[in-house]
Formats: C-alpha cells, structure tokens, sequence
C-alpha cells in the first residue's frame, strides 16, 4: 500500500511541475485594427509571398501560394515588425476554417481588401 502511495505522489508531482511550467513571451503590439469588436470580420484576402515558419505557438505556418484571410492588423510599437493575424487556407481543405495566428505582413500581398474605410475598424486592446 505504501508503495502504491509513493507512486501516485509522484506522478501527480510530475504532472502538477509539468502544468506549472510557462514560457513568457514578448508582446506583439499594444493595438491592432479590427473589422468588429471581436475582430472576427474579415479585412482583406492575401497570396503568400513566401514560406514562414512560425517561430511559436502564436504565429502559423504558411507556404508559398497559399491564400491567407487577414482579420487584424497589429498597430506595431516603436521599433517592431508589422504583424497581421488571420487564416490559412490549404489546398486539402479548402472549404473548411484554417488555423488562426500572427504572420509577418511582409509575406503576405492583399489581392482583395473588403474593409476599405479604416475610419470604420475597431482599436481592440
């Protein structure tokens, strides 16, 4: 029974340091610029440029010629990199919601902007 004991202690001490570990990351912008409130309306359709690989998990991978769904544009503090944050389309799954996350701006070219006016976006904090 002791034995049985010391080893349910220590696997819950394995899981609980394992789900106390974080990574604190950098932030990418105070603001960014948003369709809605939610920002879950789509700014603009993109074409990739080039390939990315995303460097963690808030950014996504993209490889060249694929379409990107752009629904916010981070407004970048001094001295950073335009970020943009949207969807990936591929070629298998067309039809179907692509993962979300952050790119640099400079791999992706608008071919088809839906909100024209940027009077009309949002400043999402």
């Amino acid at each position: 029974m002791t034995c049985l004991l010391e080893i349910l202690l220590s696997v819950v001490g394995l899981l609980h340091h394992h789900n106390a570990r974080a990574i604190i990351m950098d932030k990418l912008s105070d603001s960014k610029i948003c369709g809605d409130e939610e920002c879950s309306y789509v700014l603009s359709m993109a074409t990739a440029l080039d390939d990315f690989t995303a460097p963690d998990c808030r950014f996504i991978n993209i490889k060249k010629g694929q379409m990107v769904y752009v629904y916010s544009k981070l407004v970048p503090s001094e001295g950073a990199g335009v970020f943009w944050s949207g969807s990936v389309y591929s070629e298998r799954y067309v039809d179907q919601m692509g993962i979300m996350g952050y790119f640099p701006a400079v791999v992706v070219k608008e071919r088809h902007t839906f909100v024209e006016d940027t009077d009309m976006d949002f400043y999402c904090n």
